[in-house]
């Protein structure tokens, strides 16, 4: 009855209410679909397709392909996403989709991102998987498929929510990283049946799951106009937590996150800041014999903001500006990084700190170049 255009959690209480379970609704005759209050066109639909539909076939498809369905009334129905307005009648899942998710988050941005957003997501993601919290995201290439590929990475576990059938994954090229989220834990979930192929209006209703299904979202990097920002508005819409990672101020890619922390979002450079927002212990680091226990920490715990600030703000920030007084012509990120032998994201954030005072200009995407001032003080 899920296949039945139209059916949705509303029209799907009302059957219940009117006939007392969905299996009687099915055997229902025609004339009492039409009078049970689901409207004339439901009712013709789910007629015609009785007509040429076996439930037990259905089922027995289900089970060949490893396939799990379970409807809203049921109390493995995950709760969190049953009390969200206007949930999915029936969730498809392979692997294990748990009815309550106490520590579940979603990392979400743009499939066309920078080395920046994806060096920032594999040390949120890899983060929060290391503090057992559930990775989720929508399996899309860019930032979605960095997440997943980072939670598994370090032992996590990662949930993906999709835009069409379970038989089929898109992008096709994430098909073996879906298979290794099953395996190891977590689930590739859907809202739609068996056979139902990816379409574009699909995705946006497909991330008011994923953020149904977690208590906040992480947006790593996203235009003001993007898939990953109508996650948010689900996301307030269903009382979630919102988080953004800051970016160069001329980069597209920024604007969203940026545009939210200046609506209130919280401003977040590490995995920390989520956990302390959402009142996470993060379980204590297991010490070799040879650690210390008053170690340094490691620049994954520190965050972009002490990345661009080590040794009060002169380390990092001056070796970038010298590089580019030195070559005196626009440079790359990626040029940066390789002369330096410093991590992007380090880099990315010394460069977003530079131009902030006004003492480098982005010339190109991910282009620098020292302002002329800059360049003949230096002089």
């Amino acid at each position: 009855m899920h296949r039945v255009h139209g059916l949705g959690p509303a029209r799907f209480k009302q059957l219940l209410r009117v006939f007392g379970s969905i299996e009687a609704a099915w055997k229902a005759s025609f004339s009492a679909l039409l009078n049970s209050g689901i409207g004339q066109e439901n009712a013709k639909s789910l007629d015609a397709l009785r007509s040429k539909t076996d439930p037990d076939h259905e089922t027995e498809t289900l089970e060949r392909l490893g396939i799990s369905a379970v409807r809203l009334d049921s109390p493995d129905y995950p709760k969190a996403l049953a009390e969200t307005y206007d949930p999915p009648p029936v969730l498809y899942y392979k692997g294990e989709l748990a009815a309550t998710e106490q520590n579940a988050v979603a990392v979400v941005g743009s499939r066309r991102c920078t080395p920046y957003g994806r060096e920032m997501t594999k040390r949120i993601a890899s983060g929060l998987a290391d503090a057992k919290v559930a990775v989720f995201s929508g399996l899309a290439r860019g930032i979605d498929g960095t997440a997943h590929r980072a939670a598994l990475d370090a032992g996590g576990r990662t949930v993906a929510v999709v835009g069409g059938g379970l038989d089929s994954i898109y992008p096709a090229e994430h098909e073996q990283m879906a298979l290794e989220m099953v395996n190891s834990g977590g689930a590739i979930v859907s809202e739609y049946p068996v056979g139902v192929r990816p379409k574009p209006e699909h995705f946006p209703r497909r991330n008011r799951v994923i953020s149904g299904l977690t208590r906040g979202v992480v947006v790593v990097e996203a235009a003001r106009k993007s898939g990953a920002m109508l996650t948010v508005k689900w996301a307030l819409e269903q009382d979630r937590e919102v988080f953004a990672v800051p970016g160069s101020v001329l980069s597209v890619n920024s604007e969203g996150p940026n545009w939210l922390i200046q609506q209130g979002a919280k401003l977040t450079t590490s995995h920390i800041d989520v956990l302390d927002e959402l009142g996470i212990t993060p379980p204590e680091p297991v010490l070799t014999d040879s650690a210390s226990v008053n170690r340094e920490p490691a620049q994954g715990e520190l965050g972009v903001d002490s990345l661009a600030r080590k040794n009060n703000g002169t380390d990092i920030e001056n070796r970038v500006h010298e590089h580019l007084a030195s070559v005196g012509a626009p440079c790359h990120v990626d040029e940066i990084v390789r002369s330096l032998s410093s991590p992007v994201a380090e880099v990315n954030s010394a460069l977003s700190v530079l131009e902030l005072k006004g003492i480098v200009d982005e010339v190109g995407p991910m282009t620098y170049l020292l302002k002329a001032s800059q360049e003949s003080r230096r002089n």
